[in-house]
């Protein structure tokens, strides 16, 4: 197929822009004609929460050769971005939706290329996180435009057909990274970090974001005892100040870690490879790309029963899922999957799941949908 593919690429960091690039070559290394197309503003600096939108002169990342074409805050861009992906003459076009802000934009596009051209979203939210009023109005326009839909979780699939029950969809869950380095040695990536070799580690990674729940964390964390520690790492959306404030409660403070920045790509398999096991305790969720991280180091994973974790998250077969989403559960989570759980054969259920969750098949998949359309 000749594809034509708008979505976060380099120069844009973080997990959306790691996800676009893996797909991308996959697409490439089977034989489809691909070509990337990115946006020159992705969102005002007064609206980004973080450090950075871009990669950072130290940061390892994947670059793609992408065409920067689309501001989502300039509509003139619109018509020129329609145009520029129209002549390219595209038999399918592939975009990735995460948050209303981006409907107008590549709605627009997408509309304007209907007659012309298969559009499919893959879809990693349908119902945002955190809620505003118009978020209704603009997702049913962005969804209005394509033909088709990628949802990476049931959740996500039910949500869609909430808003478009005649909607065409396919659940793909989402692949595993595998561009974050080998696993390294338990002892070794705790060195490296400077944390205590000997005690239960617990890691919280990605994105610090209200509905994730670190508060729940740090508060079931208070209730363990001096054998645990924990890491927490990842650039904070907001203020981490709110989580400074329990964490100086906490009778455990001196066994949390912070590494409160923006993780570069080479750094990742340290925290994984020190972790005993990482912790989702999300108060809402749809999927998680933290899920395909995870797996990819071999690492169980403990999280709350929202949205699709529990359909990725094999309760004791990769991990444990949590049914209640408080602090108490979250802490008698903890203290049963260190006491109960066999480590060596959730590893073994990992790595056969490992086989089907692969980015081959995933492309494989939606290049049959597409051309089923």
């Amino acid at each position: 197929m000749r594809i034509a593919y708008l979505s976060t690429f380099y120069p844009f960091r973080g997990g959306i822009a790691q996800f676009n690039a893996l797909l991308y070559n996959q697409f490439l290394k089977q034989g489809h004609q691909t070509k990337a197309f990115t946006f020159t503003t992705q969102y005002p600096s007064i609206l980004f929460p973080g450090e950075t939108q871009f990669v950072k002169e130290n940061d390892s990342a994947e670059v793609i050769d992408s065409q920067r074409i689309l501001s989502t805050t300039n509509p003139l861009s619109w018509y020129k971005s329609a145009k520029i992906i129209k002549k390219y003459n595209p038999d399918l076009m592939i975009m990735k939706f995460w948050m209303p802000y981006f409907a107008p934009s590549l709605g627009f596009v997408a509309g304007k290329l209907k007659n012309h051209t298969k559009s499919i979203s893959i879809l990693d939210n349908v119902i945002p996180h955190e809620k505003k009023f118009f978020d209704k109005s603009l997702t049913k326009y962005f969804l209005s435009k394509n033909h088709a839909f990628i949802a990476m979780s049931e959740k996500v699939k039910n949500d869609l057909l909430q808003l478009e029950p005649k909607a065409k969809v396919q659940v793909l869950p989402h692949p595993l990274y595998n561009h974050f380095g080998e696993i390294i040695d338990k002892t070794q990536a705790r060195d490296i970090l400077g944390i205590d070799k000997n005690k239960k580690t617990i890691l919280f990674f990605g994105f610090i974001r209200e509905y994730k729940g670190l508060d729940l964390l740090i508060e079931a964390f208070d209730k363990l005892d001096d054998s645990y520690q924990l890491l927490i790492a990842g650039e904070v959306y907001g203020n981490f100040e709110k989580y400074n404030q329990i964490i100086s409660k906490n009778k455990n403070k001196n066994n949390i870690h912070k590494f409160v920045r923006y993780i570069s790509d080479d750094e990742v398999n340290k925290f994984f490879c020190a972790a005993d096991v990482c912790i989702l305790p999300y108060k809402s969720a749809t999927q998680s790309g933290i899920t395909g991280i995870s797996y990819h180091f071999e690492l169980p994973m403990i999280a709350t029963a929202t949205g699709g974790l529990p359909e990725i998250i094999h309760h004791n077969k990769t991990g444990f899922i949590i049914e209640k989403i408080n602090s108490n559960a979250i802490a008698d989570a903890i203290q049963k999957y260190f006491k109960n759980c066999d480590s060596e054969k959730l590893k073994e259920n990992i790595r056969t799941l490992k086989k089907e969750l692969s980015w081959e098949v995933f492309a494989e998949k939606i290049i049959e949908f597409a051309t089923n359309l």
